[in-house]
């Protein structure tokens, strides 16, 4: 038994050790899709939370996390998705390498500026992010708070509410 799966592992490359998963994609958030019932994080990136707000550089406050699921959204289209999946897990959700016609789905958000490099996991897209922070594309256009802080913030806020009950 070992050894067939060995084989066909060994037979189908890399992709089938890492689980390449594919078809039509829901878009959950910025940064999150579901493939065929799995929900993956995309590798490599960070995209404000669909409850997060930025500001623009004239100060308006908009629905930036909003923002990049729908420009997620709307760069899939109905195409299928096809995910590699990565490791490590992130806070314990998978994590997949997607490209819709052949094009990286993280690659695409970081140089719209829809989401930010995950410095921290890979060094992957930091040239993407530096092109949209250089051309002020999507966030980068005003001011935001990193997607990380913004939940660490949120959960320091929520905790503080249940301890005052």
């Amino acid at each position: 038994m070992i050894r067939t799966t060995l084989a066909l592992l060994l037979l189908c490359g890399p992709a089938a050790a890492a689980g390449t998963i594919s078809g039509p994609a829901t878009v959950i958030d910025g940064d999150t899709i579901e493939v065929q019932g799995t929900r993956l994080h995309l590798y490599g990136i960070d995209a404000p939370e669909t409850a997060q707000s930025c500001e623009t550089a004239k100060g308006r406050e908009y629905r930036c996390g909003r923002d990049a699921a729908r420009a997620l959204r709307a760069r899939i289209g109905a195409a299928p998705v096809t995910c590699e999946r990565r490791e490590p897990a992130v806070a314990g959700r998978l994590v997949g390498l997607c490209h819709v016609h052949g094009e990286d789905l993280s690659a695409w958000m970081a140089t719209q500026g829809f989401a930010l490099a995950s410095r921290h996991l890979t060094t992957a897209y930091v040239a993407q992010e530096g092109h949209a922070w250089a051309t002020r594309r999507g966030i980068w256009a005003g001011t935001f708070e990193k997607p990380a802080d913004w939940r660490k913030d949120r959960r320091r806020v929520e905790a503080s509410a249940v301890a005052d009950e």
